[in-house]
């Protein structure tokens, strides 16, 4: 009984965190429209693909409403979240590049291990950690970015307005105690195929 208390508070943790694509939120999280260098017609495609892929997701499995997420940029595709095989792994990415409009897919999809309540207290608090040092850093618009950690790895989605602006995310989350990597899939303003003006 008490582990599934710990569990559903968790589950409600995390949910507490998701906030919609286009707002700030007190910690940054999301997306800000207005920083956000896309133009809204490519925000709003970025959003379909992500609201269509997160569908067909549940449709195949339900348990990736909670276990699987997906980030949308640009038409590039980013997953992350744990799953039960590396058959599921495949059969996801597969889903994704069926995806209209995908333009490429980068899978950071792990395979589940048995629960363990310290290692996720760990990565939420790491998690937690890297998006305070961004808000805090003037260098950064920490509203662009989705941050993601699993056993220590931090994943970084977003976009850049700057190779220097990169560079001082990955910085930032390099000096956190105990990280043992950070992956970033940041596109950088340039990169972009229609930018606003």
């Amino acid at each position: 009984m008490k582990n599934k208390y710990i569990l559903n508070l968790i589950i409600l943790f995390l949910l507490s965190g998701c906030i919609g694509a286009s707002s700030t939120g007190v910690f940054g999280t999301g997306v800000s429209i207005a920083m956000d260098p896309r133009t809204l017609g490519t925000q709003i495609d970025d959003s379909i693909m992500d609201k269509s892929l997160d569908a067909r997701l549940v449709a195949m499995n339900k348990n990736y409403l909670l276990n699987v997420k997906t980030k949308v940029l640009d038409g590039r595709i980013f997953l992350t979240g744990k799953i039960d095989t590396p058959e599921e792994k495949l059969q996801i990415t597969k889903l994704a590049w069926e995806t209209k409009g995908a333009r490429s897919v980068k899978n950071d999809l792990k395979i589940k291990e048995e629960f363990n309540f310290q290692q996720s207290a760990k990565d939420i608090l790491i998690t937690s950690q890297l998006r305070s040092a961004m808000i805090f850093n003037k260098k950064i618009k920490a509203v662009n970015y989705n941050i993601d950690t699993f056993k220590k790895v931090i994943y970084v989605y977003g976009i850049a307005q700057s190779k220097d602006e990169k560079d001082e995310i990955v910085k930032e989350a390099k000096e956190i105690l105990d990280v043992k990597d950070v992956i970033t899939s940041i596109l950088l303003v340039e990169d972009l195929r229609i930018k606003k003006d």
